[in-house]
């Protein structure tokens, strides 16, 4: 009886399959010539990279709650400061959560900001808070069709609540993971064409930003129509930040690898970060985190 092939077999003949018509072997793939290196990595077994979170005395945590009406629901947010720093007058950066779910998820579990901020300050970093809202599962935190704005929210209705407890909100960070890495960068555009009112997003930070080079190549739900996504998920042709300090992540195992390339090559000056080894993980944004709180401190002070 003729012995099954394994799965890591399957895995690299499908690969090699995708380049060897085409004659560029597995050199293209490799440099992504060649569409196939997610499948690639995986078929091969290239290890993700992680950090774990420092020892040592955690930020403090506070969360809450608000009626939206610009997102029509009830919003959770998750605000973690520095041990032993009075949070009132401290910088803020706010933190944009992925697809499919919230803030607190993200800030606490995904990449341990807690852990990461606390270690940041001890080590001689300057000190900032970071709030994470909920943006909605894909509603990629730009205005939707269906009136859900969460943009509008975390303008006009959480950074006022986070003035009130003393931060300094008038210029911000913001930071973001996958659909919240788009965020960030979408929002820092928005504010270096003028169009954040009194806010001023001053630095951002993406790690493994959810970027698409068309309309059609779009996640379910994230933009509602080719119009929405050219006025708002173009960001690839037109970056628009006008020399904002930015540093934008992401893994070369990553399915947006390819479009966080193009990004990076679009942005002037060169954004901070770059592209190394580890996939869509939250292991992965834990390895670069450090570096982009280094980045947004030296940026929001």
């Amino acid at each position: 009886m003729p012995r099954r092939p394994s799965r890591r077999a399957v895995l690299l003949g499908g690969a090699s399959a995708v380049v060897g018509a085409a004659g560029g072997g597995y050199a293209a793939v490799e440099r992504d010539l060649l569409p196939g290196r997610v499948r690639l990595d995986q078929a091969l077994h290239r290890p993700d990279a992680d950090l774990t979170p420092p020892v040592g005395p955690s930020g403090t945590t506070v969360t809450g709650s608000f009626a939206s009406r610009a997102r029509g629901t009830r919003v959770g947010w998750t605000l973690v400061a520095p041990p032993d720093v009075d949070e009132r007058d401290l910088p803020l950066v706010v933190a944009l959560h992925g697809a499919r779910s919230t803030g607190a998820e993200y800030l606490l579990r995904n990449v341990a900001m807690p852990a990461f901020l606390a270690a940041h300050v001890r080590d001689g970093g300057r000190p900032f808070a970071v709030v994470a809202p909920d943006g909605g599962p894909d509603r990629y935190w730009h205005p939707r069709a269906d009136g859900d704005d969460p943009l509008g929210m975390v303008l006009t209705e959480l950074l006022p609540r986070m003035a009130d407890r003393g931060l300094r909100t008038g210029r911000i960070g913001v930071m973001g993971w996958s659909m919240g890495g788009f965020g960030a960068l979408s929002t820092a555009r928005e504010s270096a064409a003028g169009r954040t009112g009194d806010v001023r997003v001053v630095v951002a930070a993406a790690s493994s930003p959810a970027l698409f080079a068309s309309a059609g190549g779009t996640s379910r739900g994230s933009f509602d129509s080719p119009a929405d996504w050219r006025r708002w998920g173009d960001l690839v042709r037109d970056p628009g930040l006008h020399g904002l300090p930015v540093t934008v992540s992401c893994g070369s195992s990553d399915p947006f690898a390819t479009t966080t390339r193009a990004y990076r090559s679009a942005v002037h000056p060169r954004p901070a970060g770059g592209l190394s080894a580890g996939y869509h993980t939250p292991g992965y944004w834990r390895s670069v985190l450090p570096a982009q709180l280094r980045f947004l401190g030296r940026h929001l002070t």
